[in-house]
């Protein structure tokens, strides 16, 4: 089974934060960014169930020199190679854009499911995912508690979280993508032995021509 999962880097929140004055974005300098929480319960899930099914947990993150920390951080708690998405034209993407360049780049895969976070903790917005289920013509269930996965049968039952703690089931064909929510999964901590083997693992860097985007739909243009 082969399983893509997104991960973004986000300001940490022990950081001083401060406005650029443009007005455009946080202020870069001494600013520290870690590994979104709600990615890295998507992490877990996808290694439990490469652990339980085989084959590899591909990871996709959009950014420059600083987002390989956080691709690093995945790879070490087990992911085997990594995708970094590193383009100027691609500073400034919305939630639209990101998730246009990341169906490109997963769209070259021959995946059986794609796993994000519910949401960012700095922009908690929750589209995303949802928009890249839709640019990449597959199912998508939101909020995941937990899932079971019929390998055979090219299917998965989920249980999504609704108000008030309630559990709705569904069923979807595979490949699919689900967003997984906070508490689906005890998140491991990366052995040393991973950690220095992380960096000893792949992490490719197409351009935006090798996955055939215009620099016109991504970023603040797009």
């Amino acid at each position: 089974m082969k399983i893509i999962t997104c991960v973004k880097q986000v300001p940490d929140k022990n950081s001083r934060f401060r406005v650029r004055d443009d007005a455009m974005g946080l202020e870069e300098k001494g600013l520290s960014r870690v590994v979104n929480e709600f990615d890295e319960y998507a992490i877990e899930v996808s290694l439990r169930l490469k652990e339980k099914f085989g084959g590899e947990v591909v990871v996709v993150s959009v950014g420059g020199k600083k987002v390989k920390d956080a691709i690093l951080r995945a790879l070490a708690f087990g992911a085997d190679r990594a995708i970094q998405l590193d383009d100027p034209a691609l500073v400034g993407s919305d939630a639209l854009a990101t998730a246009r360049v990341l169906a490109a780049a997963i769209s070259k895969e021959e995946f059986d499911l794609v796993v994000t976070g519910v949401w960012s903790e700095d922009l908690t917005q929750a589209q995303t995912g949802t928009m890249l289920a839709e640019f990449l013509g597959i199912p998508h269930a939101t909020i995941v508690m937990e899932m079971e996965i019929d390998e055979a049968g090219r299917k998965m039952n989920v249980k999504r979280e609704l108000e008030g703690g309630m559990l709705e089931e569904s069923e979807l064909p595979l490949p699919a993508l689900v967003t997984i929510q906070a508490g689906a999964a005890e998140v491991r901590y990366p052995t040393m032995r991973n950690i220095m083997q992380a960096r000893r693992k792949k992490i490719a860097k197409p351009s935006l021509g090798d996955l055939g985007i215009e620099a016109s739909s991504v970023g603040a243009a797009g």
